[in-house]
This record gives C-alpha cells, sequence and structure tokens, in this order.
C-alpha cells in the first residue's frame, strides 16, 4: 500500500523515538529480487536535534526521548526544543568497530541497554531516576553476558514485544559458526523476561534462544497480529527481512538469501547490499519501514504485498540507522553519517521527524 510521507511543520512538540547503527566490513546490503522497488517523490522533512555523535537508538521515558551514543556510551535525554543533556553513561563500555553502547529499551520506569564490554556483549538494565529535565541512571542490573563481541556484526537491537518479553539481535561476530551452535548465543534472536530469566515457553529449554542461523540482524517489529519480523545484514550477496518463528533455522552461514534448501527459513524479501544495508525498522499503517545504512534510504514494506517495496528520501539525509515509531504517531529517523563509514555534513548526526497520516499506538 502506497503511503504519503511529508513533513511535520509548525511547533509539534518533540515526541519521537529512533536509534540507528552500523553492519559489518562486508557491503550492507539488499536489491529485491520478488519486484523491482518504486521510488517515492521528494518529501518534505524537519530536523528534530542534531550534533548528536555515532547515536544508535532512540526509545522513549514517558514522552522523553532517549538516545544512545555508540563510542561516547552516554545516554541523553531530549528535549522539546531539540536541546541534548546527558543522563548519565554506561560503565564497561569499550567501544571497538561496531561495537559499543547499541540499543535501548524503555519499560515500566527502567532503561534497558545492549553494549559491548571487554570480551562480550550483554544486556544490562537501570532504573530510571528524576523526571523530564534531571533524569538519571541507578545501578547496573546485569540480565545476560557471554553474547560474543568483536569489530564486526555484534546485532545489538532490543525492544519488547507485545508478549511483554524483551528480544535481542545478536550478530555472529564474524565466525558464521556462532550461528549454528545451539549452545552459542551469537547469531541469534533472544528472548527473555523482563527479569533476564528464561520464559518457559522459549523453543529450547532453559535457553534464551529464540530462532538461529543469523549473520547481523539489527532491527525487530511486530504487525498488528503480532508477527516478529527481524532485518538482517547478509555478506556480498544479499540482505534479508525475515519473518521470524520461534525455534527456526534461517541459515547462516549455510546460506545467504532466498535458497529453497529444506530445514531453512528463506526470506520474505532480499535486497543487494549496495542497495540497502538493513538495520532499524519500525510498523505502522499496515507497512514496515526499514533504516537503511549504505543504501541511504528509507523502505517501506507493504504487508499486503510483502514482496514489493518503495523508498523514501533515497540519498537525501546520508545514512540510516533506524526508525522508530513516536508515541503521538511521527516516524522519527536516525542518521549514522559520523560513525566511520559516512560522509557528515555540518549538523550530523540527526534525528528526522516524518508525518505517516496514519494512527499509532507504540508499545514502550
Amino acid at each position: 500500500m502506497e503511503r504519503r510521507l511529508r513533513l511535520l511543520v509548525g511547533a509539534a512538540a518533540v515526541l519521537g523515538a529512533l536509534a540507528a547503527c552500523a553492519p559489518g566490513p562486508e557491503p550492507e546490503t539488499p536489491d529485491t529480487t520478488t519486484a523491482p522497488p518504486s521510488s517515492s517523490g521528494p518529501a518534505e522533512t524537519r530536523v528534530v536535534a542534531e550534533g548528536l555523535d555515532a547515536p544508535w537508538a532512540i526509545a522513549f521515558h514517558g514522552e522523553t526521548p532517549l538516545i544512545s551514543e555508540r563510542d561516547t556510551a552516554r545516554i541523553l535525554e531530549l528535549g522539546a526544543d531539540g536541546e541534548t543533556r546527558t543522563v548519565g553513561t554506561i560503565a564497561g563500555v569499550a567501544p571497538r568497530g561496531e561495537g559499543g553502547l547499541l540499543g535501548i529499551a524503555v519499560r515500566d520506569g527502567l532503561l534497558y541497554a545492549y553494549s559491548t564490554a571487554d570480551g562480550e556483549n550483554r544486556i544490562e538494565r537501570y532504573e530510571l531516576t528524576g523526571g523530564p529535565g534531571s533524569l538519571g541512571l541507578g545501578p547496573p542490573e546485569p540480565l545476560l553476558g557471554g553474547i560474543p563481541a568483536a569489530r564486526i556484526h555484534n546485532g545489538g537491537r532490543i525492544a519488547f514485544g507485545p508478549d511483554g518479553m524483551l528480544y535481542a539481535t545478536t550478530g555472529d561476530a564474524g565466525n558464521g559458526a556462532h550461528a549454528q551452535d545451539p549452545d552459542s548465543l551469537g547469531g541469534k534472536i533472544l528472548r527473555l523476561r523482563a527479569d533476564g530469566s528464561v520464559p518457559d515457553d522459549n523453543p529450547f529449554a532453559g535457553s534464551p534462544v529464540y530462532s538461529y542461523g543469523h549473520r547481523n540482524p539489527q532491527g525487530l517489529a511486530w504487525d498488528d497480529d503480532g508477527t516478529l519480523y527481524a532485518s538482517e545484514f547478509g555478506q556480498n550477496t544479499w540482505d534479508e527481512l525475515n519473518v521470524i518463528e520461534a525455534g527456526a533455522n534461517y541459515g547462516w552461514p549455510e546460506v545467504e538469501g532466498i535458497a529453497g534448501r529444506e530445514g531453512f527459513v528463506d526470506p520474505v524479501q532480499q535486497w543487494r547490499p549496495a542497495d540497502a544495508s538493513p538495520s532499524g525498522m519500525a510498523f505502522t499503517g499496515g507497512s514496515l519501514f526499514i533504516a537503511n545504512l549504505r543504501g541511504e534510504r528509507l523502505r517501506e514494506v507493504p504487508l499486503e504485498d510483502a514482496e514489493t517495496s518503495t523508498e523514501h528520501f533515497a540519498g537525501e539525509h546520508g545514512r540510516l540507522r533506524d526508525t522508530v515509531l513516536g508515541p503521538d504517531g511521527e516516524l522519527w529517523l536516525l542518521t549514522n553519517n559520523t560513525d566511520g563509514r559516512g560522509a557528515p555534513s555540518s549538523g550530523d548526526d540527526r534525528v528526522i521527524a516524518v508525518d505517516t497520516d496514519q494512527p499509532a499506538s507504540p508499545s514502550d
């Protein structure tokens, strides 16, 4: 389904969220094989905030946007005037390459953070103290460690699903064998309770692993029916959009893209890395919106015809790390031109607001 994206103009209050991140040294992905993508005409955009340093993710604490910065390990709060304030710095973060402070999520007054430390990726949570304009972080509570880490392929997206569980994408850390190893936390999508314990109904008893055979997934989104989708960086051939099923094997490193091989789940859409490198993803109005890094565009996939896609803002804002839905239904984009792979212009990196003209009710 086609949708018109236009800039939010006027004195709107800053309510929205978004985060973005980078892939491995291999090309960042796709060009659909099922149908050639169409490209929308130019759309207006409004800059909500600028001057960010390699931002990775945005989450909302009530109506207050919080932003993670990969290399500084800072959590920022964004005011209605677009100014940022440091809420706190996540201790023990060891930024290198694609690693650092990555995804964040907020639930019940707690901030959840996925970050790279020495020798591992980990998930922690923190109490958010104070109020808007004076937020702070309580002490860290470790939830899960031992996730393989490297300069590349750290995954890092975390989000709460409609079932109330915390989902996390993990990369293969440059070692494809992790993805097929059921005992490794690398190359997986994980599912945890909010306290870090393993749900009884996970597909592998006692394990946080929900699906496996992933290379470097970085986007998570659920549709109105609760179906989970994930975007994934391929190597040199295909990036992927996958429908995630509990216990399913998505093939890496045995297959990449649509292979039709028994035992592996094929993506519903694939693209060439030069046109994609899909990172953050949001669902609204019947469509998935996927932020593309190397492809420098926002890709829309209508779920009523998931083999097609429409491109927005191609080449207008540089690398896009994430897109998220704000509490008032705005779609926010996060650029990622200061992550070491882009060509930053004056004012990068930015948060950009887009009006989808669709009602929305995102979960916190």
